[in-house]
């Protein structure tokens, strides 16, 4: 338990780096979002944890193809706000979309065999 709240703790401290430096520099908050440091952590944690290079090399793979239906997203989100649209409806239709993306995917995903 002690290293779950350890592993949430040094998560939450990333996002709240990541929004305070977007407040002053929207660039470089976007730079340091968009760097893998979930998966990174989450690849060392897992490692650390099972020391189990194949589910490792899952992690890896997953997440690299589970990323692709997210890009939408980030270009969904800076259209609709540049449009004119408010934060709320941008939000909700920028997730919705990109959920439905992972809906679709986690179907097609393993006929493929990308995942399992």
């Amino acid at each position: 338990m002690t290293l779950f709240i350890l592993k949430a703790i040094i998560s939450g401290l990333l996002v709240a780096v990541i929004s305070t430096v977007a407040q002053k520099w929207p660039g470089w908050g976007g730079l340091l979002a968009s760097l893998p440091l979930v998966s990174v952590m989450s690849i060392l944690w897992l490692y650390g944890e099972t020391r189990d290079t194949e589910k490792v090399a899952g992690l890896a793979m997953g997440a690299f193809w589970f990323f692709l239906p997210s890009i939408p997203m980030f270009l969904i989100i800076p259209m609709m706000l540049r449009g004119g649209i408010s934060f709320g409806v941008t939000m909700v239709t920028a997730i919705g979309t990109t959920l439905a993306l992972y809906a679709i995917w986690a179907q097609i995903a393993p006929k493929l065999g990308i995942v399992q």
